[in-house]
């Protein structure tokens, strides 16, 4: 499938403030990508150099095969055939939902623009509101008419600023699906700036975690999540903790709850090499024939499971998904053990 969007070497400055360094990522067309990170990692600043709200000190951009950024040359943002949602969503209050929508096809709409700001409001669920005002919508519905406005004129690429950070997390969650649906029935290449894992997750397709003005490690969400590369990518997707173990052999490790094998893939360390061993509350079963025990240390009800924090003997603290029918009291001991499909080590951050 042909790249839409390339970025390559990307660096950005403020003044002596680096904020992007040495940044490349590669989006295929019709595909969701997400920049991924904590606050000042460098992504909305990355998001407005392809918006070409920003020059660039090193690298290139391009974008459906066109370069549009380099140092010393920035094609317009408005040539770009670029649609963006911004956080606040950036309506205008005086213009009706079809006004704002068709907002970019022209002052006075044609049959055509007409028919197009009618589909769009049928693409994102909002057919019979073209007459309504912002002010009369609710926070979601709003975000949809940004969405559509967005769209209307065909854009090669669509951003998305921190889109859903003004609604509440059921919305937000549910709207996120929602959207992803949009884009795809759009065939839209999109991407997304977010620091919400769980948005980012149920969007893209692909997501660049980033840190300190750099991508640690691009790919699925599934690989990010089960395989990732770095200790920061490890300790930043999901819920997890790290487990001190001890090299074995070849591919094996050895922990206070057991033997580890990596299925075969090298550890390159030495026998005796101390490492952390990457826990997800999903790696740890509650069995009571274990010959492994743990003490409910805090517990967290989610419906259909508990999230509990169990100490080990040795004092350290890890997480568990327990079913709720198992419903063990704060100081109780229960047997656990390791299920592990992906075995993730990193060495370790400091050796007793």
């Amino acid at each position: 499938m042909a790249a839409s969007v390339e970025v390559r070497n990307l660096e950005h400055a403020y003044g002596a403030n680096r904020v992007v360094r040495r940044l490349d990522f590669t989006l295929a067309r019709g595909e969701i990508g997400c920049l991924l990170g904590p606050s000042g990692c460098g992504k909305t600043t990355v998001l407005r150099c392809l918006a070409g709200f920003e020059p660039i000190d090193a690298g290139t951009i391009a974008l459906s095969g066109r370069v549009v950024s380099e140092p010393g040359r920035l094609m317009p943002p408005e040539q770009r055939r670029i649609g963006m949602v911004f956080q606040d969503y950036a309506l205008f209050p005086h213009l009706n939902v079809a006004d704002n929508v068709g907002f970019g096809l022209g002052r006075r709409p044609s049959p055509p623009a007409r028919e197009r700001i009618a589909a769009m409001l049928a693409l994102v669920g909002l057919s019979g509101q073209g007459d309504a005002y912002p002010h009369e919508l609710s926070g979601g519905q709003q975000q949809r008419v940004a969405l559509a406005r967005a769209l209307a004129p065909e854009p090669d690429l669509l951003l998305l600023d921190e889109p859903f950070s003004n609604l509440d997390v059921d919305l937000r969650e549910r709207l996120s699906i929602e959207v992803r649906d949009i884009l795809k029935l759009a065939g839209t290449t999109t991407i997304l700036v977010t620091h919400d894992q769980h948005e980012a997750f149920a969007l893209a397709d692909e997501i660049g975690i980033m840190h300190e003005g750099r991508i640690e490690q691009w790919g699925t969400p599934y690989t990010l999540y089960h395989e990732p590369e770095t200790r920061f990518v490890a300790d930043f997707v999901g819920q997890g903790v790290f487990l001190r173990g001890v090299v074995t052999g070849p591919a094996r490790l050895s922990t206070e709850l057991g033997e580890l094998d990596t299925g075969g893939a090298p550890l390159l360390a030495p026998d005796g090499y101390a490492v952390d061993v990457l826990l997800r509350p999903d790696d740890i079963v509650h069995d009571d024939g274990s010959p492994w025990q743990a003490e409910v240390a805090a517990k967290a009800f989610r419906g259909a499971d508990f999230l509990y924090t169990l100490k080990l003997v040795s004092g350290t603290r890890v997480l568990s998904l327990v079913p709720s029918h198992h419903n063990h009291a704060l100081g109780e001991k229960i047997g656990i053990r390791l299920a592990i499909d992906h075995v993730v080590a990193f060495p370790a951050a400091s050796v007793d």
